[in-house]
């Protein structure tokens, strides 16, 4: 039975990957914060463990209970938006501290904890990221603390990938999908986007190993 490690399932992407991975008939570790959505998780076939990712307790935590893991596939989805700017307002240090820590902090502090366990298995090793993130494709400065936090996970994960064995580490954008951060205006519905993402993890390669991906149309994007 494959193994994959949800981080961030609590809802939207993370909660419907786990459902889908489950339903497929793999084992599926997953992450919440709550005791109600660590419950859920369960109810739905999970085997689920409370993780904060702003925490480095629970971050070291975490290492504690994978110990001995081999993680077919891993990833990490925790994030955050922050506010929702249109220009260049600057954010309050609580503001940046909270995005960046969520969004790049843990991302610095869980990856190279997963790596081992993925390279145990020949797994892949994927961060949810954001085309928000690309510096080459960016038209307009909307969201620039989102921005900036994703561009930061893009080069962790990329630095990452340099010292992978056997793992595959890639970055990718979920597309935008009717989640509470992608609101009901966006383009597919979580549950079809989800099944898209799946198949292009399933579909990754060696020369896909840190690159950034559009998980919808499995194609590169430009950093």
């Amino acid at each position: 039975m494959a193994t994959a490690l949800i981080i961030g399932a609590s809802r939207g992407i993370g909660a419907e990957l786990a459902k889908q991975y489950v339903a497929d008939g793999w084992r599926v570790l997953a992450t919440a914060r709550t005791d109600a959505d660590l419950q859920s998780l369960r109810q739905a076939g999970c085997e689920a463990f409370k993780l904060d990712v702003t925490s480095l307790t629970d971050c070291a935590g975490a290492g504690w209970h994978l110990d001995d893991e081999k993680l077919d596939l891993a990833i990490l989805n925790a994030g955050i938006y922050g506010p929702h700017t249109s220009g260049l307002q600057a954010p309050d240090q609580q503001t940046f501290d909270r995005v960046m820590q969520t969004n790049v902090l843990a991302a610095m502090r869980l990856l190279p904890i997963l790596l081992p366990m993925t390279d145990a298995a020949a797994g892949k090793l994927i961060a949810v990221s954001s085309v928000m993130a690309s510096i080459e494709m960016r038209e307009n400065s909307a969201g620039w603390l989102y921005r900036a936090s994703k561009a930061a996970l893009n080069s962790v994960l990329r630095d990452v990938s340099l010292q992978a064995r056997s793992s595959i580490c890639t970055a990718i954008h979920p597309g935008w999908l009717k989640t509470d951060m992608g609101g009901a205006g966006a383009d597919l519905e979580v549950s079809e986007g989800v099944q898209a993402i799946r198949r292009t993890i399933a579909a990754l390669t060696p020369a896909d190993h840190g690159q950034f991906i559009d998980a919808i149309h499995h194609q590169p994007l430009r950093w």
